[in-house]
């Protein structure tokens, strides 16, 4: 399967309203919304589209839904324009947070929005600083920066049946927008021993597992990586582990329990728990260790970029399971045009539109944009789209965000122009 390999206060103004707005109604049905389409409805391209650069257009309009009256903000990307493409926004770290309007200027993109659920506390496991890195695989222009946490490691809603944290949306090499799945592939060779590697610059590792953290982690603690369990996310935090750290393929130093800090370029710090870290225990100063990793596509596609979610509609159908019940300001991605057309949303989080939408509404509302696949990012406080006016070199914040400010996010996706 193909493989991405290692290489050694300012205040906002408030967005203008326009003086009208197209409605929408999403029709539901007896407490579930899966499979449903949008019935009786205005078409979704009746509302007015602005130009925000060549092939992306910005349009916001009001949506009834079962919770109320919702406001919804889309950017309409075409990735069949050879000018245009998406690419992952973050802030140079894994373990790092900035609020997207941020992220977008110091990558001079036109637009964005918030991308993947985070580690934002960690109230269970006193002592432990959350890591503000995100629960899914990251790739940033081909470059791997993180792998999967353990399912039951996650924030955010419960997972649709049949999804799990190794989801997936991006680009691949071949300039469309997918929803795939990828896989940490990995190995520790030493001296008549090699072991699977379980983690890539994660927050969370699986139970007697070790994980590799590069200087794309940042300097937050590699402390949390041994709280938890591959069932309970609050369990406590294992008292058996062991970290080693490797440079230019040589053991140069060891510690009884994770760090913090910087990692130099070239080097890897292993973290092992419970069965791995007496694995690593065995290795020793000046021993040679290689250390390899890599994220392999369930597709077998080469990714440019990828972020995590889970995915909400599949082959123009919602996915079976949806939630039909609880309504939050959320944060989607939909992908059309056989993967050259992708709809960015986010949804208002102003007072009269807070009660958002249904997880299976969202998947309704992509498919109402002409989306054949959906995939679902984090929302409430986080969900956040911007994009530039017309003539500008810096981006506005076009939604409320539902905490009346930016929230800080790991990351984003972002929309650039040649």
């Amino acid at each position: 399967m193909t493989r991405h390999q290692k290489r050694s206060g300012v205040r906002r103004k408030r967005p203008t309203r326009p003086t009208r707005r197209t409605s929408l109604t999403l029709l539901t049905a007896l407490g579930t919304l899966a499979g449903a389409a949008l019935a009786g409805a205005t078409p979704a391209g009746a509302a007015t589209w602005t130009t925000v650069a060549a092939g992306v257009t910005y349009r916001q309009y009001d949506l009834q839904a079962a919770a109320g009256v919702t406001h919804v903000h889309v950017l309409s990307v075409d990735l069949a324009n050879a000018h245009v493409r998406l690419g992952l926004l973050y802030p140079g770290a894994v373990a790092s947070r900035a609020p997207v309007s941020r992220q977008a200027d110091a990558q001079k993109a036109v637009a964005g929005i918030n991308g993947d659920f985070f580690n934002i506390s960690e109230t269970q496991h006193p002592g432990i600083t959350a890591t503000g890195a995100s629960v899914g695989p990251a790739i940033a222009n081909g470059k791997v920066l993180k792998g999967a946490v353990p399912d039951a490691q996650r924030f955010g809603p419960e997972l649709p049946p049949g999804t799990n944290t190794r989801a997936v949306v991006g680009v691949a090499a071949d300039g469309k927008a997918r929803v795939d799945s990828l896989d940490l592939a990995g190995k520790v060779t030493a001296t008549r021993s090699r072991v699977a590697l379980s983690g890539l610059n994660q927050y969370a590792l699986p139970v007697n597992g070790i994980g590799a953290y590069t200087s794309d982690w940042g300097s937050v603690s590699r402390l949390r990586a041994a709280c938890g369990t591959d069932t309970s996310r609050g369990a406590a935090c294992s008292s058996s582990t062991y970290e080693v750290t490797v440079k230019h393929g040589r053991v140069v130093s060891t510690a009884s329990k994770p760090g913090s800090g910087s990692i130099a370029a070239g080097a890897t710090v292993l973290v092992g728990r419970e069965t791995g870290a007496q694995r690593l225990k065995t290795f020793k100063v000046g021993q040679r260790v290689t250390v390899t990793h890599g994220l392999t596509a369930a597709s077998r596609a080469t990714y440019r970029f990828a972020v995590g979610g889970y995915p909400v509609l599949s082959g123009g159908a919602p996915r079976s399971g949806l939630d039909a019940r609880v309504s939050a300001v959320r944060t989607a991605v939909g992908i059309g045009n056989g993967g050259k057309r992708v709809y960015l949303l986010a949804l208002d989080g102003a007072a009269a539109y807070r009660k958002g939408l249904t997880i299976a509404e969202v998947a309704a509302a992509l498919k109402s944009l002409g989306a054949t696949e959906g995939f679902s990012l984090d929302g409430g406080g986080s969900s956040t789209l911007v994009a530039r006016p017309s003539g500008k070199t810096k981006v506005t914040v076009r939604n409320h965000p539902s905490d009346g400010t930016e929230r800080p996010v790991p990351n984003g996706i972002g929309v650039f122009t040649q």
